[in-house]
């Protein structure tokens, strides 16, 4: 797991999926949904998979905030960040998921690739709902639930 788990700013998050890959867990009063990365790399297929589940729970629940911890990421997979930007992203903010928040792994490449991808993604596909998100970077699971 990761360094940014902290019992005190997760004392009232339910856990709600633990995989291989992830862990998730919610404040239905907060609506705030978390997900954890728990290992360096997450095949697509499977990246799929737990964003799948994400937007099970995220319809069943009135969720507006989603944090997404990728500090555990050693390995950065362009064709999953495109998915999760263009397809993911999407969908639930349909649901009322408009506030995101990111902490990335501590490494100043995996950040660079981050905003470069992000900057490429955003230029090939102008029409995306990225200007309608409240998109923060945080270094703490706590900094992310309070911003």
């Amino acid at each position: 797991m990761t360094d940014t788990i902290n019992t005190v700013a997760l004392k009232d998050f339910e856990v709600i999926l633990a995989e291989k890959y992830a862990q998730v867990l919610t404040n239905k009063s907060k609506g705030i949904i978390i997900c954890i990365l728990l290992v360096d790399y997450v095949p697509i297929a499977d990246f799929k998979a737990v964003f799948n589940k994400i937007t099970t729970i995220i319809k069943a629940g009135a969720y507006q905030k989603f944090i997404f911890d990728k500090q555990a990421l050693r390995a950065f997979h362009q064709p999953s960040m495109e998915w999760y930007f263009l397809e993911w992203k999407k969908e639930v903010y349909q649901y009322g998921i408009k506030t995101h928040r990111k902490i990335l792994p501590k490494e100043a490449w995996f950040v660079k690739m981050v905003m470069i991808a992000k900057k490429q993604i955003i230029m090939d596909h102008p029409a995306n709902i990225i200007k309608d998100l409240d998109i923060k970077y945080c270094d703490t699971i706590n900094e992310a639930i309070l911003n």
